[in-house]
C-alpha cells in the first residue's frame, strides 16, 4: 500500500467497472475547485475579525441572531455564486453508470453547499445539514431557500419565529438517520471513496472506519495525506477532479493514465 499515488490505478478502474455497491464520503476539499473556502478559511473581509467557532453555536445565535444569520447569509450567497466542478460532475456520472447496471450508489457529504445536488447527484445524505434550508426555532418548520438575500436578519417564519440555518452547529448532534444509514452503507459496500476530507472530524470520519471494517476496496482522494491514508487500499494525492479520469477510464475510452 502506498500513501502517495499521484496517478490513477487500474485496480480502482476495474473495481469501479464491476462494483455493485459504491459509497462516497465527500468533504470540503471536494468543493475547493469551485472556489468555496473551507469553514475556517471563510473569514475574510468584514468577517476577518470573527472566530467561526464562536459564531457556529446555538449560544451565539441566541445572543446575537442578526450577526449569526448575516454571516450564514454571506456564506450562502457565496456558495450560490459558485458552480459544481469536475469532481462533482464525475460523481454524477459514476452514479448513473452504477445505477444503470442495477447497482447501488450512495453519496454521503459533510458539505453544506449543495453543489452535489446542483451537479445532478440523486442520492445524497447530508451529515452536516445545508445552508439552503432554514428552520424556525419556534415551530420547527423548515423552508428551502435559494441564493437571494434575506429581507430581515434573522429571516422570519410565517409563525413569527426566527429561522436559523439548517446546519449542524458545534454542540449539536449529527442527524442520526443519515449517520446510521451512512455507516450501514459504508460497511456493506464493495467500493468506498473518501474524497476531499481530512479524516479527522468525527463522527463523519467513522464512515471510513466502517468501510475498512467491511473490507471493500477503499480509495482516498485528497491532495494531502490524512490519518486514513495508510489504512486505505489506494491513496490518490490529487484533487477531486481526478475522479473524472477514473470515470472516463472505467466507462469511456481508456485513457493513457
Amino acid at each position: 500500500m502506498n500513501d502517495r499515488e499521484p496517478d490513477i490505478k487500474w485496480p480502482i478502474v476495474e473495481r469501479l467497472r464491476a462494483a455493485n455497491h459504491v459509497v462516497v464520503l465527500s468533504g470540503a476539499g471536494t468543493s475547493a475547485e469551485s472556489g468555496i473556502p473551507t469553514f475556517r478559511d471563510a473569514m475574510t473581509g468584514l468577517w476577518a475579525k470573527f472566530d467561526p467557532m464562536q459564531l457556529a453555536t446555538p449560544e451565539a445565535f441566541a445572543a446575537d441572531p442578526e450577526l449569526v444569520t448575516r454571516w450564514y447569509d454571506w456564506r450562502r450567497e457565496k456558495c450560490w455564486s459558485c458552480q459544481p466542478n469536475a469532481g462533482h460532475v464525475a460523481l454524477v456520472e459514476m452514479e448513473k453508470h452504477v445505477l444503470a447496471r442495477g447497482g447501488k450508489f450512495t453519496l454521503v457529504t459533510q458539505n453544506v453547499d449543495r453543489l452535489h445536488q446542483r451537479a445532478g447527484s440523486q442520492r445524497v445524505l447530508e451529515l452536516h445539514g445545508t445552508l439552503f434550508e432554514w428552520r424556525c426555532v419556534s415551530c420547527s418548520k423548515s423552508q428551502d431557500v435559494g441564493g437571494e438575500p434575506f429581507a430581515s436578519y434573522p429571516p422570519l417564519c410565517d409563525c413569527g419565529g426566527a429561522r436559523r440555518p439548517g446546519v449542524v452547529w458545534f454542540g449539536e448532534s449529527l442527524p442520526m438517520v443519515q449517520l446510521s444509514q451512512g455507516r450501514n452503507e459504508a460497511g456493506s459496500c464493495d467500493l468506498f471513496f473518501t474524497v476531499g476530507t481530512s479524516a479527522v472530524v468525527y463522527p463523519a470520519a467513522g464512515l471510513i472506519d466502517a468501510a475498512i471494517a467491511g473490507k471493500p476496496m477503499t480509495v482516498e482522494v485528497n491532495p494531502d495525506a490524512t490519518p486514513a491514508s495508510s489504512r486505505v487500499d489506494h491513496a490518490l494525492r490529487a484533487s477531486a477532479s481526478v475522479l473524472q479520469r477514473l470515470v472516463d477510464a472505467a466507462f469511456g475510452e481508456p485513457s493513457d493514465a
